[in-house]
């Protein structure tokens, strides 16, 4: 069988060095690499270290003679099963978002059709000048995915966000994506509404109560059944991600919101993924002007429940429809799981220890277990996008045993 495709672009970051071991791990998993170096890269990199790591030619100039009668960069941008670009510098976003194709790497994946991966490495300013920030947003907008940095010693003597991300995060991600494209589009034809995110409720113009949810669970559930050919209606509370391309966005504040909209939603959907964290409890009374502090006395606030939204959609589920729900827990995850089960009327459950490392909030990667009337399955840690795959699986399967009654 055909070795599935990587091209690996890599940028003249100090972090350039870290392209070799990404390289060589993707080999070892299974990839034909083929490596495509900047002017800026050789500086940091040689030719020779990434061809070693690849088992292919490097290629880094955009008027060499070619090694077969094909102009290159078209024919690697059609090869290509998924393009990474790692370490991507902030002059690579910025000439990709403007379009500029001035080299062999830009001119490549401007060629592409392929998913395409981008591995931020810059200084701290830099990644967060909103120069750097309208460009990343924008080349999201289009379906470009970003690994972003991370917190770290820079070699420019700084501590921020601008490190690498991490190897193994870097290669998991790639796999992912080369697993999506393997996918069926199995959904077309099937309407799937999905929440995601946190919801705010106010105390006061100013302050509310919230909890800790990215939203980044439920907008990769998302982007998975768009990509699989469904309709996706998500409902999402506040979050800093952007919608994912081709879906239809809703977006709320509060559990009542929430409610209100996933409501009739829900009754145009096949499937309903209910990936938000809607607040337990609101505010009693909202304060109408800012609360000031009351000199040292103790302030209380009273909070009343919010209406139960997965319970509130489970009372009202058709016979042919699949619920499933989520519980976010730090103790007793199965029993707790169970109890949610029965009571919102789910079909299954994805339940998570969100104590675990790589399992918590705002995170790339989880470790859940699905959970039904028949047991558990237990899960190993990987991407949220590969995990998004995994429970749309599981709820076309529901669907269709129900269909076939």
């Amino acid at each position: 069988m055909k070795k599935p495709c990587v091209v690996l672009g890599v940028t003249g970051s100090i972090a350039a060095y870290r392209a070799a071991d990404i390289a060589h791990r993707l080999v070892k998993a299974g990839c034909e690499v083929h490596c495509i170096l900047t002017k800026s890269a050789q500086q940091l990199i040689t030719e020779r270290t990434m061809e070693t790591m690849s088992g292919q030619p490097c290629i880094t100039d955009m008027f060499a003679p070619p090694k077969q009668w094909e102009v290159e960069h078209i024919e690697l941008a059609k090869r290509a099963d998924v393009f990474l670009v790692a370490p991507a510098t902030a002059n690579f976003v910025g000439k990709m978002a403007s379009g500029i194709a001035d080299d062999m790497l830009t001119t490549t994946v401007m060629a592409t059709k392929a998913p395409v991966l981008v591995a931020l490495a810059m200084n701290t300013n830099m990644y967060e000048n909103p120069v750097t920030q309208k460009n990343i947003a924008y080349l999201r907008s289009i379906g470009v995915r970003f690994l972003e940095p991370i917190e770290g010693d820079l070699a420019c003597g700084t501590v921020g966000k601008g490190h690498i991300p991490e190897t193994d995060d870097i290669v998991r991600a790639t796999l992912d994506a080369m697993e999506e494209q393997r996918q069926p589009k199995d959904l077309t034809g099937l309407t799937v509404a999905v929440t995601a995110g946190p919801t705010r409720e106010p105390i006061d113009p100013v302050r509310y109560i919230t909890n800790k949810s990215s939203g980044k669970m439920g907008y990769a559930i998302a982007r998975a059944a768009q990509l699989r050919g469904a309709r996706v209606l998500l409902i999402s509370g506040p979050t800093a991600l952007e919608a994912p391309a081709g879906v239809e966005m809703v977006r709320v504040e509060s559990t009542k919101d929430l409610l209100d909209a996933l409501l009739p939603a829900a009754e145009q959907a096949d499937i309903v993924v209910q990936a938000a964290a809607p607040a337990d409890y609101r505010v009693a009374e909202v304060a109408p002007q800012k609360i000031k502090k009351q000199d040292g006395e103790p302030f209380v606030l009273t909070l009343t429940e919010n209406p139960d939204v997965a319970k509130a959609v489970g009372e009202n589920k058709r016979e042919n429809q699949v619920l499933v729900g989520f519980a976010a827990e730090t103790q007793a995850v199965r029993a707790n799981a169970t109890r949610k089960l029965d009571k919102k009327h789910l079909d299954f459950i994805v339940a998570n220890d969100v104590t675990k490392p790589g399992a918590g909030f705002d995170v790339d990667t989880n470790i859940a277990a699905f959970l039904d009337h028949d047991g558990i399955e237990e899960l190993p840690l990987m991407t949220k996008d590969a995990l998004a795959h995994r429970i749309l699986d599981r709820a076309l399967a529901v669907l269709r045993a129900k269909q076939a009654r």
